[in-house]
């Protein structure tokens, strides 16, 4: 497809990123390599089509193809994550869960989410983000010993705050959640609960991890990360608010869909309903863990003590150095992390203690526990040589050839 490029300083840079691709590490927790099928679909002629409403009721003429492919997918994710509904137009996560919020709140009502620096994301309240400027929303944290949630401290700020929802979900968490007792906390002060699931759809897609479709009342999540889909989102919930769930996405928040990304949504729900994706959910967790296992051993202190997922906060205040000058450092290496903030962070969230590792992406490339034990000596040997150049550069180089042996599946 590229071919059909003839801007050259663009395409120029489509190349260059292609090759970082193959010749780096994506170690950051978000990312993954959706497949040449995926990839394909975002660059067909759907993306010309205008279709806003929904199947069968669209606002503009000639959608009747365009609604073949919206049921398609909605009727592959209902299977893939055993849904009453689903929306498949939300353009990403955060716009999904604003739709959520302004499907079943008013703007000023109480909800309750993780702190951001205990692993929550910023559009789970966050006061400089929309959610944290439009509703009131009380963060619960995680165990300050343990690293992990305490259902008896949540059960404790619901009891105290009252709120219309309770919001389960993270950016930066490794451990299990418990859908149940958030349930359970919620029916006892009488919130709904919605549960963000866009780290680890995939894992729960791939059966390794609990799924919360019939435990909450709504469910959101990212297309991409685990999942390994176009960069979109889906909005899950029961048939009782399937109404007040399409209407917040349009035309409460959206205008059209698109359409080119919702068939590249099925391809990606098709492909996770196969027997593999299994495989590969398991094989991430299994990467997650004993990498986790091969810095521990190193000296590095893993926030929670380990990981139950795809991704791992490693807290450097032992090592003397700030996550940012940590991913710099890795860059350099050929290896593409991202800063994190550690519970309880005393350093500013541009520069915090932490940094935040995932093993999807390398994953989908086919590493297995030679690849990881070599990238968990990589990462220790580059943060140990942090400030000298030419020891990140001879790292990067045999970065590179490992990249060049286990190129992406679309590159």
């Amino acid at each position: 497809m590229l071919e059909q490029i003839k801007d050259q300083p663009i395409l120029e840079l489509i190349n260059q990123e292609s090759r970082r691709q193959i010749d780096e590490l994506e170690l950051i927790a978000s990312e993954n390599y959706a497949s040449p099928a995926v990839l394909a679909a975002l660059a067909t002629p759907l993306a010309n089509k205008y279709s806003e409403g929904y199947s069968g009721k669209r606002y503009y003429g000639g959608n009747h193809i365009i609604d073949d492919i919206e049921n398609l997918a909605i009727e592959r994710a209902k299977q893939l994550f055993n849904a009453e509904h689903v929306n498949v137009q939300p353009l990403s996560g955060s716009p999904a869960n604003l739709a959520a919020y302004l499907a079943i709140l008013e703007p000023g009502d109480t909800v309750l989410g993780l702190r951001l620096d205990h692993g929550g994301h910023l559009s789970h309240g966050h006061p400089i983000n929309i959610s944290g400027r439009l509703f009131k929303f009380v963060q619960y944290e995680v165990d300050a010993t343990t690293g992990r949630l305490n259902m008896d401290q949540v059960r404790q700020v619901a009891h105290q705050a009252k709120p219309k929802l309770i919001v389960a979900g993270f950016s930066a968490y490794s451990r299990e959640i418990d859908w149940a007792g958030f349930k359970s906390i919620a029916d006892e002060v009488g919130a709904l609960t919605m549960a963000d699931i866009s780290h680890t759809a995939g894992l729960i897609a791939g059966r390794q991890l609990s799924n919360p479709t019939n435990i909450v009342d709504i469910v959101t999540t990212t297309t991409h990360k685990t999942l390994r889909g176009p960069r979109g989102a889906i909005i899950m919930s029961t048939t009782k608010l399937a109404k007040a769930i399409d209407r917040a996405v349009f035309p409460g928040l959206q205008g059209g869909p698109h359409d080119h990304v919702t068939a590249a949504k099925a391809i990606a729900f098709g492909e996770a309903l196969q027997p593999a994706f299994q495989d590969y959910a398991r094989q991430v967790i299994a990467n997650a863990q004993l990498l986790a296992e091969q810095l521990q051993a190193k000296n590095y202190d893993i926030v929670s003590g380990g990981t139950d997922n795809h991704l791992l906060v490693i807290d450097l205040t032992k090592q003397g150095l700030a996550g940012r000058q940590a991913e710099e450092a890795l860059q350099k290496a050929g290896l593409s992390v991202s800063r994190s903030t550690v519970p309880g962070d005393q350093r500013p969230p541009l520069n915090p203690s932490g940094i935040r590792l995932g093993t999807a992406a390398i994953t989908t490339r086919g590493f297995g526990s030679a690849e990881i034990k070599q990238t968990a000596n990589w990462l220790h040997q580059a943060l140990v040589n942090h400030a000298d150049d030419n020891y990140l550069a001879d790292i990067k180089q045999q970065v590179t050839q490992l990249g060049r042996r286990l190129p992406p599946p679309s590159l």
